[in-house]
């Protein structure tokens, strides 16, 4: 307490606040003051907008990366056919073994559907793909086996899970061979993890940044009222009173630089979107760019408010201590 207060309070009756009206005048006392940091905001345009759209922008790039990789594994999550596993069974075996080895494996919880070719329907098929119907039938046996076509659930339809089941299923005693070719669709997860850590190294990189700027930037107007922020210690006023302006301010930045990157994101994608059809357009292939909802919309307003937060904390636990009357 002030030496302004001191004597006052010892020679005054100290009235009793309940706790209702400590409750409203703490809210109305936060209003007040966020309400002003905005206006400090609004008499400062052009400084202001400057900070607002670095914080915006630097959050828009880690965004748009997000959002285009979300949608890049939403496309490969189309193709996990190719984790199809083909089992060959061996010969002469009987239609009861193969009904049971049909029966037991669709038990498990794995595998999503099952499709059972016989040799007979492969041997037709071969002949009408093939173009060698005639030469094909002067064979004195069918040399084509059983196949069983199996397709794991998206769970284990990833390429570590669907080489897992594959040993499982070449365990079984029906099984002579079993297939399972997706190095292709590794090297696509290899390349999307790839991307995702670039994404999020870039990420990490650019929110220090903002929040470096923020800091700077608060104190900068800390400096700025430093014989207000006297006075004020002079009358009474805690740190905390005097620092919460500041950190509505960095608030403030968050929350708009967080409206001005999600505007930006939907803007990139739109813009991207006729790209997107016209390789989609090739590929005979319908797609559209998801993931621009509300719960990405709150992840990004949460993350720009709390780096707007983080920097102005960073200055204000700093400078406002620091800035003692003599």
């Amino acid at each position: 307490m002030s030496i302004l207060f001191k004597g006052r309070v010892q020679g005054a009756q100290v009235s009793q606040i309940s706790l209702y009206q400590r409750v409203v005048m703490f809210f109305i006392s936060h209003v007040r003051q966020a309400l002003s940091s905005l206006g400090a905001m609004w008499r400062s345009k052009a400084a202001s907008l400057m900070t607002i759209g670095v914080l915006g922008l630097s959050i828009t790039l880690p965004t748009t990366l997000y959002v285009m990789v979300k949608n890049a594994e939403n496309v490969s999550s189309g193709w996990e056919q190719a984790s199809q596993i083909s089992l060959f069974l061996k010969p002469n075996l009987g239609q009861g073994d193969i009904d049971q080895l049909l029966k037991r494996i669709q038990l498990w919880p794995e595998i999503d559907s099952i499709n059972f070719i016989s040799a007979d329907q492969a041997l037709t098929e071969f002949k009408t793909m093939s173009g060698f119907g005639n030469t094909i039938s002067y064979l004195d046996e069918n040399p084509l086996p059983d196949v069983i076509l199996v397709t794991p659930t998206s769970k284990y339809a990833n390429p570590v899970s669907a080489r897992l089941l594959l040993d499982k299923l070449r365990d079984e005693r029906e099984v002579d061979i079993g297939k399972l070719d997706i190095e292709w669709l590794e090297r696509l997860h290899g390349l999307l993890n790839v991307v995702k850590n670039l994404v999020s190294v870039i990420a990490i990189l650019l929110f220090l940044a903002v929040v470096l700027i923020i800091g700077n930037t608060i104190r900068l107007n800390i400096l700025n009222k430093k014989d207000e922020i006297l006075v004020m210690k002079l009358v009474g006023a805690t740190d905390a009173f005097i620092q919460r302006p500041f950190m509505y301010t960095g608030f403030w930045y968050g929350f708009l630089g967080g409206l001005l990157a999600w505007f930006s994101v939907i803007l990139l994608l739109l813009w991207m979107s006729n790209s997107v059809a016209a390789v989609s357009a090739l590929y005979q292939k319908k797609f559209e760019i998801t993931g621009v909802d509300f719960s990405t919309f709150l992840w990004v307003i949460g993350i720009s408010v709390f780096l707007g937060l983080s920097g102005s904390l960073m200055s204000v636990k700093r400078h406002v201590r620091e800035i003692e009357p003599k």
